[in-house]
C-alpha cells in the first residue's frame, strides 16, 4: 500500500451516486454527491490525490462507469456485491454508509474485483440472454395452451408434445364460445411468434459462434458430449476467459456447483450447492450432465462435431465421458437422488471444459 494512495467506494444507482474517498497519507475522509451524469464524477476523482484506487460495486448499471473511468486513465474496478464483508449487527443501510463502508474494505484489500468484460463480449452475451429469456417466454405461453385446452378437456394422444403432428392438432381445436376461441388462437399465435424469433436467434447465434472471436473455444467445448453449438457459446460468453481461473476447482466455485460448508470445531456439514456465479451457465450444465448417463460412445453427430479438433483436447473428451459414467453410476447406486447425482456430474464437465480450454 503505497502511503499516499487514495481509495475510494462509489455506491452507484441509476439517478445518483453517493462517494466517499481515504486519503491514507492524511487520514481525510471527503464526501460528494453526483447526479446520474458520470462525466462529473469521473473528473472529481481525477481532480483527487493521486494514485488513486476506486470500487463500485455490480449492478443493474453496468460497466459503462468503469470503462469511461478506465478511459481517462483511472483505476476503477468493479467488486462482487456477493463478497462484500458486512456486519452482521448492522441495521442501518445508507448510501453513504455503503460508499464509505466500500472505500474502508479497499484499502484494507477485502475486496474482491471481478473480470469487467469487453464491449463485444458483453454484446454478445445480451444476445445469448434474450434467446434464453426467449425459451422461457415460449415455455410460459405453451403452457398456457395446454391449460386451456385441459379446461375444456382436450388432452393431446400423441406421446410427443410441440411437434408437427402436435402443432397439426392443435390447429384443428374448436371452440363453441367465440370469447374461448379468439383466447386459444392469441394464445396460439403467441407460440408461433415466439417460435419464428428463436429461429431467427438461433441462426444469428449460429454465426456468431462460428466465426466471432470465440470460434476456437467454442469449437472445442463442442467435441464433449451433450454441448453443441448454442450451448458451447453461451458458455464461452457466460465463463469468459478460461484462464483466468487457476484451477478447475476455481471454476466450479466460480459456476456454484460446490456444496456449501458449514464447520465449527468438530462438526463439519455439507448443504446444497452454493449457486453463485451464472446461472445461465450451470444450468446447461446440468442439462449437459444428463447425457452421461448413457454409456462412452462417440454417434455420428459427435464424430463430425470433433473432426479436425486437437488430439489432446479430444482424449480429454473421451476420459469425461469414461469418468463422469462411471461417477453417474457409482453415485446412483449409493443411494444418491438423480438430481444429486447429476449437479456432481455437472461439477467435474465444468473442470473436464476447464482442460480442454486452456490445454496448449
Amino acid at each position: 500500500m503505497t502511503a499516499t494512495m487514495t481509495y475510494v467506494g462509489l455506491d452507484v444507482h441509476a439517478r445518483s451516486t453517493q462517494a466517499a474517498a481515504i486519503d491514507v497519507a492524511s487520514g481525510e475522509l471527503r464526501r460528494a454527491r453526483f447526479g446520474g451524469d458520470s462525466a462529473e464524477l469521473v473528473a472529481w476523482l481525477d481532480a483527487l490525490p493521486q494514485p488513486l484506487r476506486a470500487c463500485y460495486e455490480a449492478g443493474p448499471t453496468g460497466f459503462a462507469l468503469q470503462r469511461q473511468a478506465a478511459a481517462a486513465g483511472i483505476d476503477l474496478c468493479v467488486v462482487a456485491p456477493s463478497k462484500t464483508p458486512r456486519a452482521a449487527g448492522d441495521r442501518i443501510k445508507t448510501d453513504r454508509k455503503d460508499a464509505e463502508l466500500l472505500a474502508r474494505l479497499l484499502l484494507a484489500g477485502q475486496l474482491r474485483p471481478i473480470a469487467v468484460p469487453s464491449p463485444s463480449l458483453e454484446a454478445a452475451r445480451h444476445l445469448c440472454r434474450a434467446r434464453e429469456q426467449l425459451r422461457g417466454d415460449l415455455m410460459r405461453c405453451r403452457h398456457r395452451v395446454s391449460q386451456l385446452l385441459l379446461l375444456h378437456g382436450r388432452v393431446y394422444p400423441g406421446a410427443t408434445a410441440w411437434n408437427g403432428l402436435h402443432r397439426k392438432w392443435l390447429s384443428r381445436q374448436r371452440f363453441e364460445e367465440p370469447a374461448s376461441e379468439l383466447a386459444y388462437l392469441d394464445s396460439l399465435a403467441a407460440v408461433d411468434g415466439l417460435v419464428a424469433r428463436r429461429q431467427a436467434l438461433d441462426e444469428r447465434l449460429s454465426r456468431l459462434a462460428l466465426a466471432g472471436e470465440w470460434a476456437p473455444t467454442v469449437a472445442r467445448l463442442r467435441c464433449f458430449r451433450g454441448i453443441d453449438t448454442l450451448s458451447a457459446l453461451l458458455l464461452g460468453l457466460e465463463i469468459g476467459d478460461f484462464g483466468r481461473f487457476d484451477s478447475p476447482r476455481e471454476l466450479a466455485a466460480w459456476l456454484g456447483l460446490v456444496p456449501t460448508l458449514d464447520q465449527s470445531g468438530e462438526s463439519r456439514r455439507q448443504g446444497a450447492i452454493t449457486k453463485t456465479g451464472s446461472g445461465y451457465a450451470r444450468r446447461l450444465l446440468v442439462e449437459a450432465a444428463w447425457h452421461y448417463r448413457r454409456e462412452p460412445r462417440i454417434g455420428v453427430s459427435l464424430r463430425n462435431r470433433q473432426q479436425g479438433q486437437p488430439a489432446h483436447v479430444l482424449q480429454i473428451a473421451w476420459r469425461a465421458q469414461d469418468r463422469l459414467y462411471r461417477l453417474q453410476r457409482r453415485l446412483r447406486a449409493r443411494g444418491k437422488p438423480a438430481n444429486v447425482a447429476t449437479v456432481a456430474v455437472a461439477r467435474e464437465l465444468a473442470c473436464f471444459l476447464w482442460a480442454a480450454a486452456v490445454a496448449v
